[in-house]
Formats: structure tokens, sequence, C-alpha cells
């Protein structure tokens, strides 16, 4: 578990539907456009070439729309003849998808629109209707589960120390656009907030499993949950419940804190795109312990075992030593 700055490689899945996507050698930056579509309903047949009066395999020259396009109610679909006209129009918005070798059409109304945006700096090494892949540089940090969709924006310190939880107080519309570095914990209520605030995204050392599914759904597992639906960005570092970050931890993110950062939900990193020297790259973290919610009072039986010996110690009288047993010869009583 440590900051490592190098050449990294994220996958960005797509769905169904795509129009435009990246291609392989393209330059691009953490949040830019890397593919587009459409999510499409059940699709309409149209007559086409029994219309018009045409034989199937002649349909194809006598279209005005190309197929894969998007059309409005009332488009011109294919048209033949001049001053007494037949034509196909299209009785819907939608996108035309395909024609059939009985000459008909199909088309299908658009429900939602959505985008992919990169969440590295640097190249795209794959493109293809299911995956988009970018190589680049970044400080990275392995966390244990992500959930919602990707996330980009500043990373900014939520926390004033490594043990600290993250306070509902602290958030605001300032926020907006900007990845939070929780601290220790984040609770449902932290998460609704920040996500209604417009935050970025969330990170901290653990969540609660009961806040987990007061946001996600009874069905959120510990292995993540990466969507594209409009729901908060949290990335779990540690683990689930209260997991205090450690030095060799958080001491990087208050030297990144500024920096532009990515949340990769598929793969549960943080990518970070600073040139700053954290010092931090080989340092690996020590054990960490994720430890149940439960008061700040609360001592470990061994801890306070300990501190009661050690102030017993040191309110016990010093021994005497042997010569201030002994008589001294001064006083005229003899030796042994």
């Amino acid at each position: 578990m440590t900051w490592r700055r190098e050449r990294w490689s994220a996958d960005h899945s797509l769905p169904i539907g795509v129009t435009k996507r990246a291609q392989v050698g393209e330059l691009v930056r953490a949040g830019d456009i890397i593919a587009a579509g459409a999510t499409l309903a059940g699709a309409l047949r149209i007559p086409g070439a029994r219309r018009l009066g045409l034989s199937p395999s002649d349909l194809n020259r006598e279209l005005r729309a190309r197929v894969g396009s998007d059309v409005v109610a009332g488009t011109v679909l294919a048209r033949v003849g001049r001053r007494f006209a037949r034509s196909v129009t299209a009785p819907i918005d939608g996108r035309l998808l395909h024609v059939t070798v009985d000459g008909d059409l199909y088309i299908a109304p658009i429900v939602d629109r959505w985008t992919v945006r990169a969440t590295l700096d640097g190249v795209v090494s794959r493109s293809d209707d299911a995956i988009v892949e970018i190589e680049g540089d970044a400080w990275c940090f392995q966390g244990a589960a992500a959930y919602g969709p990707d996330a980009i924006g500043e990373l900014t310190l939520g926390v004033d120390g490594p043990n600290a939880d993250l306070a509902a107080a602290r958030i605001d519309v300032r926020l907006g656009g900007r990845i939070i570095v929780g601290g220790a914990r984040v609770s449902a209520e932290v998460i609704t907030r920040a996500h209604a605030c417009g935050a970025a995204g969330l990170v901290a050392g653990g969540v609660p499993p009961a806040g987990l599914r007061v946001v996600y759904g009874d069905a959120v597992t510990a292995s993540g949950s990466p969507s594209r639906d409009d729901r908060p960005t949290v990335l779990c570092l540690m683990g689930f419940g209260s997991g205090a970050l450690p030095q060799a931890v958080y001491e990087p993110f208050a030297a990144l804190a500024g920096a532009r950062a990515a949340i990769h939900t598929a793969s549960a990193r943080l990518f970070v795109f600073s040139t700053a020297d954290i010092g931090q790259s080989e340092t690996p973290s020590p054990e960490v312990g994720l430890t149940e919610d439960r008061p700040a009072t609360d001592v470990p039986v061994e801890s306070a075992d300990a501190e009661t010996d050690e102030t017993d110690r040191e309110h016990e009288e010093p021994a005497q030593t042997e010569e201030e047993l002994t008589p001294s010869a001064s006083d005229g009583s003899p030796r042994g």
C-alpha cells in the first residue's frame, strides 16, 4: 500500500450505442470526452421498399438518410419520383438503425445520451466499440474499493489530520468539482451532502458498511460498484469501518493538495497529476488495522495496562544500595 509515480493504464468500458470515440495515438487529458453515444429504446419497423414501389435491392439507392444517423420526426428517409413523388418519413425522433433484406427500416427512439471521460493524462493505446484504454504517467494510490462513476477534480484536504473524520459541516458549495480527502472515515451523511454540494468525489480510509447500504442500496458489495448514474463517487483506501491514515499515506495528500486528480472506479485507483516530489514513492506504509465505529475515548486494554505499570514504576521509591545498608566506620560501629 504505497504511493507510486510511474506509467499506468486505465480501461474505460463503453456502453452499446457508440457514435464517437477517440482514436489510437490521440493525446488526451483527464476530463476530456473520449467517447459519446446514446441509449436507445425499442426499435420501430417502418415499411420502405413496398411503400415506394421498389424492389428491396433498389432501396439503398433512394435513401436520403445514412444508417446510424439521428433523425427527427418528419425527416425524409427515402424518396422516389419528381412530380408525383412518394416518400418514407420518420414518424418519431430517433436513430435510423437498420435496413432489412425486405426493404424495411428500423428507427429507435433515443432515451438518453452519455459520454465517457478520460481519467488519465496520456495517449490512447486501444480504441474499439467496447473499450478505450489510455496510458500515462501519474502519482497513484491503489484503494480497496470504489463506488459510483469516475470523477475528475482538484484534490482538496477536508480534515486537519490523518486520524480525523470528515465532518458534514465542513462541506459546502465552495467545494463543488473537487475530490475531497476525508481522513479516517466518511459517513452516509457526509457522502450525500458532498454529492448535493457538487463535489466530484470523496477519498477516505474507510466507510461504514451501513453508510454504503444507505447510499448505494442493499445490493452493494465490498468489491465496489462502478456506475455511470448520477450517484456519489467514493474511494475507500483501507477498507470498511474506520481506518486512520498512516503518515506515509496522509503526508503525500498534503503535498499534492491543489493538483488535478481522478478516481478510476473500475480499478479503485486514485490518480494525481503532479510533478511534485512527495518523497513517498518507495516508502512502504506501516501495518494498518481497521477498527469498528466506537467512541474516541476507548483505550485498548493492553495500552491501558502498560500505562498503569509505567506510572507505578515511576512512583516507586528507589531501592537502597548495599553501602547504604552497611554502617560506615565513622560512626564508631564495627564493619562486618
